[in-house]
């Protein structure tokens, strides 16, 4: 969420961020109706003031009437009062529904531009920084990873289809043991080499939690919403790790010297991709449910740039392991996420499309998912507190790796060897060739 302050001296430098992200005309209303709410807001804060002042003169004036036996003055006086606590009373309901009106302007706008982030609308604006490993030379035509799945039955849509339809998939198998091993290598590579706290969450949250990560009121289109109440409240199935975990410390002060707090966490993940089409809804690449490793930091705003750093190369480090090629490109501000002030993504290489697809999204949030859900620090300088920064990536998405895997290391026989870095997690197994399960 934007600083009200902020918004309210600086709607340009506001409106400038919109238009780096080709924001819609809504946007641009919210920000010009937001000035005239602070404008109503102080006229009524005005208002008000000079009505308590009225009234609390007026108050000490009737008690003196009274004293020298003017009551016909004192009653018309307190007449006054009367009808001006009725406008004191309008004039707080109109304050609290103004109040109201602006937070729904604040959750609404997206974050803040960083100055780095590069001009663009789409895929094609995202600046390429850098690229790792060279793809292979293949001497035979590359398979789709879900049609080679599918010939090594390890990859079943058809009975997934029977129980849930289109976007849901079973792996069974060899398929199977390379997700959890995926999973399993992910988890220990963070906890044990970038100093991350494995935790496990719930897959459920309340609307609030997302909300304060920045999914609700602008994506709620995307998610599951469970029917009924948990425990009172509206629940979602949860469409990232990144939801509970960044909420662990919500409505917190936490210690300085505690920052920055590293979290890496696996969950499945839950998204209706609402307007999605194409082939990536065919196989593994874009599903209702998919598996996925994630990295949250919460940080200080001097620590949030290094913090980010650091996460984008441990990242990087998993598809270094795993041997995969992939490129990191920064986001354009049109293709940036709502919520990240500057996003950096990974994107690995997929033979059967010839091109780098989108692996893991590393977004510095700032101190906007913080300011939403009540996460501060305590300065480590004299008193009082700030908002903590937030950073997460992932680290990374599990069934997109495996698709990358499949893909990377099919061999011209139609079986897969599997990377070193999985084959203790799977046995000692180094190669998935065909077999009926």
């Amino acid at each position: 969420m934007l600083d009200r302050r902020f918004l309210a001296e600086n709607p340009d430098k506001v409106l400038a961020t919109l238009a780096r992200r080709h924001a819609g005309d809504d946007a641009v209303a919210m920000v010009q109706r937001f000035a005239s709410i602070e404008d109503e807001r102080k006229a009524a804060t005005q208002e008000l003031d000079e009505i308590r002042r009225m009234r609390n003169a007026n108050s000490k004036a009737i008690g003196l009437l009274y004293r020298e036996g003017k009551r016909d003055q004192a009653e018309a006086m307190k007449d006054e009062v009367r009808l001006a606590a009725d406008r004191m009373k309008e004039l707080e309901q109109l304050q609290s529904a103004l109040n109201a009106e602006a937070t729904d302007i604040l959750l609404a706008l997206p974050n803040h531009l960083d100055d780095r982030v590069p001009p663009g609308k789409g895929d094609d604006d995202a600046v390429e920084l850098a690229r790792w490993g060279t793809p292979r030379e293949l001497d035979f035509e590359p398979i789709a990873h879900d049609d080679l799945a599918t010939a090594l039955g390890i990859l079943d849509t058809e009975r997934a289809g029977r129980m849930t339809g289109a976007r849901f998939a079973v792996l069974r198998g060899a398929g199977a043991a390379l997700e959890r091993a995926l999973i399993n290598f992910f988890l220990q590579l963070h906890t044990t080499e970038h100093g991350y706290t494995e935790v496990m969450v719930p897959y459920m949250v309340w609307g609030s939690a997302l909300q304060g990560t920045g999914q609700l009121p602008k994506f709620e289109a995307d998610l599951f919403k469970i029917e009924g109440k948990v425990n009172g409240f509206d629940a979602y199935l949860v469409p990232t790790a990144e939801v509970p975990v960044t909420n662990l410390h919500r409505d917190e002060t936490v210690d300085p010297e505690q920052l920055p707090i590293r979290y890496a966490c696996f969950t499945p993940c839950f998204r209706s991709e609402a307007g999605s089409y194409g082939r990536d809804t065919k196989g593994l690449i874009r599903q209702h449910q998919f598996h996925k490793v994630e990295m949250v930091q919460i940080t200080s705003a001097e620590g949030s740039d290094a913090a980010h750093t650091a996460l984008v190369g441990h990242a990087e480090r998993c598809l270094q392991l795993l041997g995969l090629p992939y490129r990191k490109v920064q986001i354009s501000g049109g293709d940036a996420s709502a919520a990240a002030a500057y996003q950096i993504d990974l994107e690995v290489w997929v033979p059967s499309q010839q091109r780098y697809r989108e692996i893991s999204s590393c977004s510095n949030f700032w101190d906007y998912q913080a300011r939403r859900m009540g996460l501060r620090h305590k300065k480590t300088e004299g008193k009082g507190t700030s908002f903590c920064h937030t950073v997460n990536g992932s680290g990374l998405a599990v069934g997109r790796t495996l698709v990358a895997v499949l893909e990377n290391y099919q061999q011209a026989d139609g079986s897969v060897i599997v990377p070193e870095v999985l084959r203790p997690f799977m046995g000692g197994l180094d190669r998935i060739v065909a077999r009926q399960y």
